[in-house]
């Protein structure tokens, strides 16, 4: 039997040989660690977008039961209890005249929702036509729809709301338009981007060359195989909406008070950040979930489209 010596930190024999042993075990762990790293991946990714799946679903819950999630009177409140920190009792706190936080965070769910949603269908229909009839007819219409579109684009979206919300008036629903105006150029933008390639394709040509008219093309063709990266588009605009349907709510252009809504909650609280933080504070973080996990399914539709 050859003595074994070491060459650096591999073990060989005096012939300058690695050991079977060896040979058969390294390749293995290296193969385990792998799987172990990508396992590891995979489980984090599908457990961030388990969880954000979770948050949107909760909030959904909110908006469309709130009774269920919070029992009491959102809008009356104990002026004894006023102030009084995150407890067993009331897990949000309570604010200035003793009304519970949490009861007006969910009561506020609604409202809040109603107005992302009606302000993504809103630019969703609105961009999608302008961007299916710019990338399909093309031409003069595609040059002045598109610069239309470059204009909105340059204008900070929320800047360009808030014009639109000082020009309509206050309410929630003028809120909703003036949020889903402004999101119009960039689901214009994509659609036109996925047309144009959609349009390319052998079986559009192939329809062309059978006869088929036109709009039966656009709507069965075109229309139906460019619409997953929109979809992904409007997942993520959903959080951008929250954000800026709370930021006009902040400002005072959303509903009246008492009625709670996100942001108007963040606006009331703001006053008493040194005696009760929690009336800003977690409110703020219940947006800040739902923007993030609204981005993460939209990311992961987005790889979805591609794959």
């Amino acid at each position: 039997m050859s003595d074994l010596i070491l060459v650096g930190n591999q073990p060989t024999t005096s012939a300058g040989e690695i050991p079977d042993s060896d040979l058969a075990a390294r390749p293995a762990a290296a193969v385990g660690q792998h799987v172990a790293r990508f396992g590891l991946r995979v489980l984090l990714r599908y457990a961030v977008l388990a969880l954000s799946l979770l948050v949107v679903l909760l909030v959904i819950g909110f908006a469309l039961f709130p009774s269920v999630f919070a029992g009491g009177d959102p809008l009356t409140g104990v002026p004894a209890d006023k102030f009084e920190a995150p407890s067993a009792q009331h897990w949000f706190g309570t604010d200035n005249i003793g009304r519970d936080v949490y009861t007006r965070v969910v009561h506020g769910a609604g409202l809040s929702l109603t107005a992302t949603l009606l302000a993504v269908g809103i630019a969703l229909i609105a961009g999608t036509v302008i961007g299916l009839v710019s990338g399909a007819v093309g031409g003069i219409v595609d040059a002045v729809l598109m610069r239309v579109v470059d204009v909105l684009l340059s204008i900070p979206a929320l800047l360009l709301s808030l014009a639109l919300v000082t020009a309509l008036g206050f309410g929630t629903v003028n809120v909703a338009i003036a949020v889903g105006v402004a999101m119009v150029a960039s689901f214009a933008r994509v659609t036109r981007s996925e047309v144009l390639r959609v349009r390319r394709a052998t079986y559009v040509e192939a329809a062309f060359a059978s006869g088929v008219r036109w709009p039966t093309v656009l709507l069965r063709h075109i229309l139906r195989n460019s619409y997953a990266p929109v979809i992904s588009l409007a997942a993520v605009e959903f959080g951008m909406a929250i954000l800026a349907v709370s930021a006009l709510s902040f400002l005072g252009f959303g509903a009246v008070p008492p009625t709670p809504e996100w942001g108007s909650l963040i606006a009331e609280g703001r006053n008493y950040l040194a005696v009760a933080w929690w009336m800003t504070t977690l409110p703020g973080l219940v947006i800040i979930a739902v923007v993030l996990s609204a981005h993460r399914i939209g990311h992961q539709l987005d790889r979805g489209s591609h794959q």
